[in-house]
């Protein structure tokens, strides 16, 4: 099987997680389904990441940056106390090591009673716990 933009895109899909790719301009470049679904009417491929994150998030990013430039790779962001997530900066090389971007890595809270639940379905419940 040759690997395609396709089969990349159907993997990235397959993810559980949200993943939302960001280029060094912090522009919103692709998200996979369960950002899609999560983030709907907050985040738009196209549009600054900063539309939806205040000016602290950005001079943290901003030094994620410079700290992946250095040469670190994933790094630990905040354990968010509103979602109970835990959050990480990933930042994305290409073949020469340069990073092109990042996207934001979440691990969503185990629940025991949903355990079997998919992400996307968890995080929909979470914005209309009525469903």
């Amino acid at each position: 099987m040759e690997m395609t933009f396709e089969v990349m895109k159907a993997i990235i899909d397959a993810y559980p997680y949200e993943v939302v790719f960001v280029d060094r301009a912090h522009i919103v470049q692709w998200m996979n389904k369960t950002a899609a679904k999560r983030y709907t009417g907050r985040v738009t491929i196209g549009a600054s990441l900063f539309n939806c994150h205040n000016e602290r998030a950005k001079v943290k990013i901003e030094e994620f940056l410079r700290r992946a430039d250095a040469g670190e790779g994933e790094m630990f962001q905040v354990l968010n106390g509103k979602t109970g997530e835990r959050e990480f900066f990933v930042p994305v090389r290409n073949e020469e090591g340069e990073v092109i971007g990042y996207f934001e890595r979440h691990e969503a809270p185990w629940d025991e009673e949903h355990a079997d639940e998919p992400v996307g379905d968890y995080w929909l419940r979470r914005k209309h716990p009525e469903v």
